[in-house]
């Protein structure tokens, strides 16, 4: 038997039968935040740590643990999420002040050297960078602030902020105020898979931090996300509902691996006479009493193995090729009948295009559905049902669409703390920060000497 691992999951195959494996609790599988009717209600489902009370985010508490996995074993749903940061860091972070002209809200762009100093000093942009990518997979952040030492007898000032994976972190409550609210007061970070017994002596506790105050603690964390319908403490992710699809979307290509390789996907059918291996075995027993050894049946097994070794590779023309039954036939006369029997190699009809098709179509509609859950026009993620190219005039509405309609509001949630700590550290300031865009423009609309074409660098 052949097996052949993919993560956690298989192709095994044996002389009579192929089939894919996979581990029930993998999170392809999914049935554990899909087996309830309450699945969503995940406040019911309380963890309890020491003296507090645990709000778990899905409903095993590893929701994006799964979602981790899920889309990363995918082969389209990467590339569409990593499309979405690229397409929301545009230039990248800018410091800029907004203004009403002609009663409009215009973002005026500024270089403050006291804010931009104090963002150098800690790699704001890596920072930034960390909290899209969160951001595009669970529709939320959870970010540390640090205080400078002595801030309670000096000048308070938030030195640099820290992004805290959402795997790592969950919000929770003290047991004692269970009567009073029901309010998450704190957020507690370890690596909640609890593999080692580490896992709960190492958990670290910090308040959430309060945006009207955030010089009350030394660390503290926030928790930024977009807001969920009648969900309480954590964001339902956008990509949740497409987790099937996904699982779909990942299944055809393993599906055409194990049809392709590993399959019992016959390609010839080789007959051979029984008289040749009778006259082999005799000639095989012949040789045995010369040697003086003792004849066994499986020197003829050896034999055979070896010469249908060489006919395959005869056959094969490429790895897929050459797999085939070897049967056995001979010459025998019954009554006035001769019944032939000899060497044939016949090719065998595949008869797998209907199959082919239905797996290609289920794979096409499963990319569709996954680009719907992540948000993202087909023409930004690349797909085309036609599978040629996007016209460039409907890459560029496309990209301006999204500029105008889907990016406010991550620019909003993700640059939250950063812009709460500089409203701390330079509250006579009114500056921002957030993403810079160029506007793409048709070809035709610019002056032929300010055309991109015009503008590449010489080759030399």
């Amino acid at each position: 038997m052949n097996i052949e691992f993919f993560g956690r999951d298989a192709i095994i195959q044996t002389p009579d039968v192929a089939f894919t494996y996979q581990v029930s609790e993998t999170p392809r599988d999914f049935d554990n935040l899909r087996g309830l009717s309450n699945t969503l209600d995940w406040t019911n489902h309380n963890n309890y740590l020491g003296d507090y009370i645990v709000f778990p985010f899905g409903s095993n508490n590893d929701l994006p643990h799964i979602i981790k996995e899920v889309v990363q074993n995918n082969y389209i749903a990467p590339g569409l999420l990593k499309r979405k940061t690229e397409l929301l860091w545009g230039m990248g972070p800018r410091l800029y002040t907004e203004v009403i002209e002609e009663n409009k809200v215009v973002r005026k762009w500024v270089d403050d050297k006291d804010v931009q100093k104090w963002l150098d000093k800690w790699d704001y942009e890596d920072y930034l960078l960390k909290s899209c990518v969160d951001y595009q997979y669970v529709q939320g952040t959870f970010t540390k602030f640090e205080l400078n030492k002595g801030y309670k007898v000096g000048t308070p000032f938030v030195n640099k902020l820290h992004n805290v994976m959402p795997d790592k972190a969950r919000l929770a409550m003290l047991r004692a105020n269970l009567d009073k609210d029901k309010d998450a007061t704190h957020i507690i970070v370890t690596d909640w898979r609890l593999n080692h017994l580490s896992s709960v002596s190492d958990a670290k506790v910090y308040p959430i931090l309060k945006p009207q105050s955030p010089f009350d603690n030394p660390n503290a964390i926030m928790y930024s996300n977009m807001s969920t319908f009648c969900t309480d403490y954590y964001t339902v992710p956008d990509i949740y509902g497409s987790l099937e699809w996904l699982n779909r979307s990942t299944a055809v290509p393993l599906i055409f691996k194990a049809l392709s390789k590993n399959s019992i996907n016959l390609k010839y059918h080789i007959i051979s006479p029984t008289a040749y291996w009778d006259k082999k075995r005799d000639e095989i027993q012949k040789n045995c009493i010369t040697k003086q050894i003792e004849y066994k049946e499986s020197m003829l097994k050896d034999f055979q193995k070896e010469f249908l070794q060489k006919i395959a590779d005869v056959l094969s023309g490429d790895e897929n090729t050459g797999k085939y039954l070897h049967t056995e036939k001979s010459f025998r006369v019954d009554q006035t009948n001769l019944i032939e029997e000899g060497w044939e190699i016949k090719v065998i009809d595949q008869n797998i295009k209907d199959f082919v098709e239905a797996q290609i179509k289920i794979s096409e509609r499963a990319d569709a559905a996954v680009a719907s859950g992540v948000s993202i026009h087909s023409v930004l993620g690349n797909m085309s049902d036609s599978g040629n190219s996007n016209s460039g005039s409907e890459q560029i509405y496309a990209v301006i669409n999204y500029l105008n309609t889907a990016i406010d509001i991550q620019e909003m949630i993700i640059c939250k703390p950063i812009n709460v700590a500089s409203r701390a550290n330079f509250p006579e300031k009114n500056i921002k920060i957030g993403f810079y865009h160029n506007v793409p423009e048709k070809q035709k609309d610019i002056a032929p000497k300010d055309r991109s074409i015009n503008n590449s660098p010489a080759k030399p």
